[in-house]
C-alpha cells in the first residue's frame, strides 16, 4: 500500500478589498506532486469548502504547471477536491498546505482542516506547507492544547516579502508574525529565496521557490516511516 499525502488547497478566490483574484498557486502544487509522484505517493485533495478550488500563478513556461495542466486526471481532482467533512485522517501519512494567498482567508479558522492535521502528526504522520500554506499551522493544537508550531522552527512566507508584493495592508495578518506569537522561530533567506526547515515531522517552506523541496523533505521522512502508518490502521 502506498503512503498517500494529502494536499490541502484554498477555496478563497477573492484577494481581500482589491478587487483581484486568487486562489492556490500553481507551482506550490505541480512541483510538490511532481516529486509526490516520483516517490510512488499518490495523492487526494482537500479544501474548506471542497469541489472546485481556484488556481493562480499558472505560468505556461514552467513545464510542471503545463504537464500538470494538460493531466486531465488531475485537473479533475483540483476540481473536486474533498471537504473536511470527507477525510478519514487515518488514511494518510501526511499532510501538505498549498499557498497562495486565498488560505490567508480560509486556513487559519477551519477547525476541521486543524484537527485533521493534528490528527495525522499526532498518529506520527509529516504536517507541511509552504508560502501561506502555512496559514494552515496557526491555530493547530495538538491534544495538550499546545499549538504545533510552539516551539519549533518554521518558515513561511515573510513580512518582507508581503510588503514586497504591496500585501501588507491586503492581507488580514502578517503570518511570520502570526506564527512568532504562536510560540514558532521564524528562520528565513532574502526575499523569493529558497528556504525550507524541519522541525521534529513538520516541514515548512517560505515562498515558491521552496516547493520543491519542501515535497523532498516530507518524502525523505516517510521513507524513513516506510511501510505507511495508513496501513497498519
Amino acid at each position: 500500500m502506498s503512503q498517500k499525502v494529502l494536499i490541502v488547497l484554498t477555496s478563497h478566490d477573492t484577494l481581500g478589498n482589491t478587487g483581484k483574484e486568487t486562489g492556490f498557486y500553481l507551482p506550490e502544487v505541480s512541483h510538490p506532486v511532481a516529486v509526490f509522484d516520483d516517490a510512488g505517493l499518490s495523492v487526494e485533495y482537500v479544501s474548506p469548502k471542497g469541489g472546485k478550488a481556484p488556481m493562480t500563478g499558472i505560468d505556461l513556461n514552467d513545464p510542471l504547471n503545463t504537464a500538470f495542466l494538460n493531466n486531465p486526471e488531475k485537473i479533475a481532482q483540483v476540481e473536486n477536491t474533498l471537504h473536511p467533512t470527507e477525510i478519514d485522517p487515518s488514511k494518510y501519512d501526511a499532510i501538505f498546505y498549498a499557498g497562495g494567498h486565498g488560505t490567508m482567508w480560509d486556513f487559519p479558522e477551519n477547525s476541521e482542516l486543524a484537527n485533521i492535521a493534528a490528527s495525522i502528526y499526532e498518529r506520527g504522520g509529516v504536517v507541511g506547507a509552504v508560502c501561506h500554506g502555512p496559514a494552515g499551522l496557526v491555530n493547530i493544537r495538538l491534544a495538550n492544547n499546545d499549538y504545533l508550531v510552539a516551539g519549533k522552527v518554521v518558515s513561511s512566507f515573510t513580512n518582507e516579502e508581503e510588503a514586497a508584493v504591496d500585501c501588507s495592508e491586503v492581507v488580514p495578518f502578517l503570518l511570520e508574525t502570526k506564527l512568532i506569537e504562536r510560540g514558532a522561530t521564524v528562520e528565513k533567506a532574502p526575499n523569493f529565496e529558497a528556504k525550507i526547515v524541519v522541525s521534529d515531522r513538520l516541514v515548512t517552506g517560505q515562498n515558491p521557490a521552496s516547493a520543491k523541496g519542501v515535497a523532498q523533505k516530507i518524502v525523505e521522512i516517510l521513507k524513513q516511516q516506510s511501510p505507511s502508518l495508513a496501513s497498519t490502521i
